[in-house]
C-alpha cells in the first residue's frame, strides 16, 4: 500500500454510486477513512447496488446534490462520468477539499506493479491481450480501471507481487496526480470526447497525464504508425519503444517478413507469424505489437507472449460474431463509440456488409468514416438510428454515399438490415457514436442487440 493520501480518520466523500463508487467507499473504509456516500438516486433507487456496502460502518447521503454535502469533509473522491468542471467540484476546491477521482485513489491505496494503456480506440483489446500475456507468465494479474472493473474493486484484496494492467481514459487522468505506472503505452489519438474536453490538444495533453509521474527507469511507449503522437514523444521522461506494422523501429515491436518481432535492450526476437493472430484485422495487429512492448519491457518471455497471441479471441463487443443465419453473419461492435473505432471495424470487414450507425453526439466530424465507406469494397448498406442519424445521413449525402435508411429502434436496425442483406453478408452493429440516447452504455447496446439478432427465426 503506498499511503500517498493518508485517508485514515479523514471524513470522505464519495459521489456517484456506480461500481468505481461502491469499490472507492469500500477501499476508503477499508482504510479507516469516514465514508460518505452521495449520489443523486435514492437508496431505493439504487437498489441492490448498494449491498456491498450492507454491514460497514459508513454514512449514507443518497436524493441529493453533492453540493448539499460539503460541510466538513476532508476530501472528496468523484466517479470518471463527472468532470472536473462540475460546480460542486470547483466549490470542494475553492473549500479547501481535496477532490481526487477513483482511479487516483485506488492508485494511492493498492499494493501491487502498475501498467497502463490509454489511447482512443484499442485500449480494451489490449488490456486484456496484455493481462493475458501476465496470466500465462505465471502473474497474479488484475485487469481494472475503464475496463469496467474499478481499480478499488481489485485493490482491496491486492498484495506487493500483484500484477495490475490498467485501462486509463482520458476522464480518469483529469484527476491524477500521483499516478505511476512502471509501464505505460499511449495507442493512438483521434478526435472523440470534445464534447468533454474542448480541443484535439486539451484531450491529448489530458491522455498524456498518465506519463506525468514517470521517470528514466520506466517505459513508454508510443504508436509510430500514428502521426499526431510524434509531439507527444519528446515530452516523457521515461525510456521509449514505439511499435510499428509498416517498419522497423529501433526500440519496441514491428513486423518483419510477416512475423511480430521484437527489439529492446539489445535483444532481438522473433515472436510468430502475423498469421498466427486470432483476432483478425490491421487494428489488432497493432494492439498486439503494443502488448508485445509492454509484456517484453516487463521481462516476460517471448514464447509466452507468442502463445498468447495464438489463443487469444478478442473481447465481447469489439468485432464479436453473434450468429450466423441464412448465410449472413451479425457481428456486435457496439464498442465502436467513435469515427476512428467504426473505421478500423469496417476494414476489417472482407464481405458485402450492411452498417448499423448512430447514437449520441459527441460532437464528432463523421467525413473521415464515410469517406471509408465509400472507399471500401464492402460497405453496401447503411442503417441509422439515434440522435446522430440527421448529422451522419446529412454526411453521408454530402460525399456521395446514397444507399442510405433510417429506422427508429435497434429492433427495427435489424429488421431492415436482414432485408437489405442476403448470404455470404454481414449485417455490423458500429454506431461510431456513444449509447446514452437510447442505451445505458456500450455494453447494455452490445447486449441487447446480440439478444434481438439470437430472437430472430
Amino acid at each position: 500500500m503506498r499511503n500517498i493520501q493518508n485517508y485514515k480518520d479523514k471524513k470522505v466523500l464519495v459521489v456517484g454510486m456506480a461500481r468505481s463508487g461502491i469499490a472507492a467507499a469500500q477501499l476508503l473504509h477499508k482504510a479507516g477513512a469516514k465514508v460518505i456516500i452521495n449520489d443523486n438516486k435514492t437508496a431505493d433507487q439504487l437498489g441492490d447496488a448498494l449491498l456491498p456496502l450492507k454491514g460497514l460502518d459508513i454514512e449514507y447521503a443518497l436524493g441529493c446534490p453533492a453540493a448539499e454535502c460539503l460541510t466538513g469533509i476532508d476530501a472528496m473522491v468523484i466517479s470518471p462520468g463527472i468532470p472536473d468542471t462540475a460546480g460542486f467540484v470547483v466549490k470542494a476546491k475553492e473549500m479547501g477539499i481535496c477532490v481526487t477521482g477513483e482511479l487516483e485513489m485506488a492508485y494511492q491505496l493498492s499494493s501491487g506493479e502498475l501498467v497502463a494503456i490509454t489511447g482512443t480506440n484499442g485500449k480494451t483489446t489490449t488490456v486484456s491481450l496484455l493481462g493475458e500475456i501476465f496470466r500465462n507468465a505465471g502473474r497474479t494479474t488484475h485487469v481494472v480501471g475503464n475496463i469496467g472493473y474499478p481499480y478499488s474493486a481489485a485493490g482491496l484484496n491486492s498484495d506487493a507481487g500483484d500484477m495490475f494492467v490498467c485501462e486509463v481514459s482520458s476522464f480518469q487522468m483529469e484527476t491524477a496526480e500521483t499516478f505511476h505506472p512502471k509501464a505505460a503505452a499511449l495507442l493512438n489519438i483521434t478526435e472523440d470526447h470534445l464534447n468533454r474536453h474542448g480541443t484535439m490538444a486539451c484531450y491529448t495533453q489530458t491522455k498524456m497525464r498518465m506519463f506525468q509521474n514517470m521517470t528514466e527507469e520506466d517505459v513508454a511507449v508510443f504508436n509510430a504508425d500514428d502521426p499526431a503522437l510524434a509531439p507527444c514523444i519528446p515530452q516523457v521522461k521515461a525510456q521509449v519503444m514505439l511499435f510499428s506494422r509498416k517498419a522497423e523501429v529501433e526500440n519496441g515491436a514491428f513486423v518483419r517478413e510477416d512475423s511480430i518481432v521484437t527489439r529492446w535492450q539489445g535483444v532481438e526476437s522473433v515472436l510468430c507469424p502475423v498469421t498466427d493472430l486470432y483476432i483478425p484485422g490491421p487494428h489488432n495487429l497493432e494492439n498486439a505489437l503494443a502488448a508485445a512492448c509492454m509484456a517484453t519491457a516487463c521481462g516476460v518471455p517471448g514464447e509466452v507472449i507468442a502463445q498468447t497471441f495464438r489463443a487469444f479471441q478478442g473481447v465481447e463487443h469489439r468485432i464479436e460474431f453473434v450468429r450466423e443465419l441464412e448465410g449472413v453473419r451479425y457481428i456486435n461492435d457496439s464498442k465502436g463509440t467513435n469515427v476512428d473505432s467504426t473505421i478500423k471495424a469496417i476494414q476489417t470487414m472482407n464481405r458485402p456488409t450492411a452498417i448499423i450507425l448512430g447514437g449520441s453526439d459527441k460532437h464528432c466530424d463523421f467525413t473521415p468514416m464515410v469517406k471509408e465507406m465509400m472507399a471500401s469494397d464492402y460497405i453496401c448498406e447503411a442503417v441509422l438510428i439515434g440522435v446522430t442519424a440527421d448529422q451522419i445521413e446529412r454526411t453521408c449525402l454530402d460525399n456521395g454515399y446514397t444507399r442510405v435508411h433510417r429506422a427508429e429502434t435497434l429492433k427495427d436496425a435489424i429488421d431492415q438490415c436482414r432485408l437489405l442483406a442476403t448470404e455470404g453478408w454481414n449485417v455490423l452493429l458500429s454506431p461510431a457514436c456513444a449509447s446514452f440516447d437510447m442505451f445505458a452504455d456500450y455494453e447494455s447496446r452490445g447486449r441487447i442487440f446480440k439478444e434481438l439478432v439470437h430472437e430472430l427465426k
